[in-house]
């Protein structure tokens, strides 16, 4: 356990130099900052009323897209994701603050009918949306800046006072795109930022004070916390995947090669639905490897600084050693080392393609999370359908396919809160339903759905002698 004069030292995941060294926050902190977020959520009169947050959000959009270069420059240091797509995700983020804006103008309710029994007459019913209370936000590494909108905006969309703890990789995004926040009008007591131990982010999420989690991490930790949260408090659990690609029978591999490889080692695999399991036709196993590998070998791995980086460092040296072990597991247990398999330098490591592993390898039952990918022969479509349905794990999935009936038999068979069809089990966009089922995770985000999950619904019922 901390207290607040201990240091954390953020480090570059590509060379492991010290960014920036920032105070810990210790146990009175994170009382601090409940007391106030509590007690602006109580004072109603101090309530921020929807054209105020929408006046805020386009501010604080304005202010993101004049602080873009200096928010890219922060994360790729801090994160390790390249460049080009660090700048994609701060573009996103923007268009994130945006969908706040929109989500607001979405938080409404609806007439209930009255008068449909002799009991109901001489009223009407409406519902609305309430704010559900204190929010507090665990987040995760890979994704500094889009994590902290997706985690911080539907709050205040929602109008629900936010703590944020960032993830300790990568603090850095989140004490910035708070700043931004503030400067864009919210008071602070509305949005605080707490850089804590372990024990401390389990004090903050579970403490009777907290109306609402939102968790970006492991399976272990978000199960373990939502069995503490206080009566009454709901949660959003974003947890990891495997996630499962299928091809059906094609005549050319060419075409899908380049979107696999990109769903594969965006980011060095380090995102929870980073196709990771490929299933293909046995005859055509070693086509498409031979395919997928001229586009992993195409892809420069090193400085996310530099422009023409593709894959950049994994985000521990730990994770390196881990991912070449879990490779060389697979090697000597069957599996045939079509490209990679090797780290590059102590800090990155090559993107790599598996054919056949074995079923009993670390590979083919566990989230990797780092640049490999596992290629799989099977006889039947059923077959693919059944392994890829095999593991705990259920998050978002594809089928590549050019007929049509087996594309939707596949997407009502595979086990996955989202089906791709014909795309890369990583494709995103911030207004669409997002999250994990079974141990994958609980609730969906999404910048609108994560705002109605942050509020309540409430029914008034008017009654008069006057209504019909």
């Amino acid at each position: 356990m901390v207290n607040a004069v201990e240091k954390l030292a953020v480090l570059s995941p590509f060379n492991q130099s010290v960014i920036e060294e920032l105070n810990y926050n210790g146990a009175s902190d994170v009382e601090k900052a409940l007391d106030k977020a509590h007690k602006a959520f109580l004072n109603r009169d101090h309530w921020l009323p929807p054209y105020k947050r929408i006046e805020i959000l386009e501010k604080l959009a304005t202010l993101v897209e004049k602080n873009r270069e200096r928010l890219i420059e922060i994360a790729v240091k801090e994160g390790g994701k390249p460049y080009v797509d660090t700048d994609i995700e701060v573009a996103r983020a923007i268009q994130g603050v945006k969908l706040g804006i929109t989500a607001i103008h979405q938080l409404h309710g609806e007439e209930v009918p009255m008068g449909l029994t002799a009991p109901s007459v001489n009223r009407m019913g409406f519902t609305f949306y309430e704010p559900i209370g204190v929010v507090v936000s665990l987040s995760a590494f890979n994704h500094p800046v889009n994590l902290i909108v997706h985690q911080t905006i539907p709050a205040i969309a929602a109008g629900c006072p936010v703590i944020v703890k960032p993830a300790p990789d990568t603090p850095l995004s989140c004490i910035e795109m708070v700043k931004l926040i503030h400067e864009a009008g919210l008071p602070e007591e509305w949005c605080q930022v707490l850089i804590t131990d372990n024990v401390n982010a389990e004090k903050l999420a579970t403490d009777a004070r907290v109306g609402y989690l939102s968790f970006i991490g492991s399976a272990k930790v978000g199960w373990y916390l939502r069995s503490k949260l206080a009566r009454g408090a709901r949660c959003a659990l974003e947890h990891g995947g495997v996630a499962p690609v299928i091809l059906d029978r094609l005549e050319d591999f060419g075409s899908i090669a380049t979107p696999l490889a990109k769903g594969a080692f965006y980011h060095a695999g380090q995102v929870c639905v980073s196709v990771q399991r490929v299933y293909v036709p046995e005859d055509q196993a070693e086509t498409l490897a031979e395919a997928l590998k001229k586009e992993a070998v195409k892809m420069s791995v090193g400085d996310p600084m530099d422009r023409g980086t593709a894959v950049g460092p994994l985000i521990r040296p730990g994770e390196v050693a881990r991912v070449s072990e879990w490779v060389n597991e697979a090697v000597a247990q069957g599996a045939t080392l079509v490209c990679g398999g090797s780290k590059k330098g102590d800090y990155c490591f090559e993107p790599t393609i598996l054919l056949n592993p074995s079923l009993e390898s670390k590979i083919s039952r566990e989230e990797i999370f780092g640049p490999v990918v596992a290629i799989y022969g099977y006889k039947e479509l059923d077959d693919a359908i059944t392994s890829a349905n095999s593991l705990e794990f259920a998050f978002q999935a594809s089928i590549f396919t050019q007929n049509l009936d087996n594309a939707l038999y596949a997407v009502q068979r595979i086990n996955a809160s989202a089906v791709m069809v014909n795309d890369h089990t990583a494709f995103r966009v911030d207004w669409m339903p997002f999250g994990g089922r079974d141990s994958s995770g609980l609730g969906m985000g999404g910048i609108s759905h994560s705002a109605k999950e942050m509020s309540r619904v409430k029914l008034m019922v008017l009654k008069s002698p006057r209504l019909a």
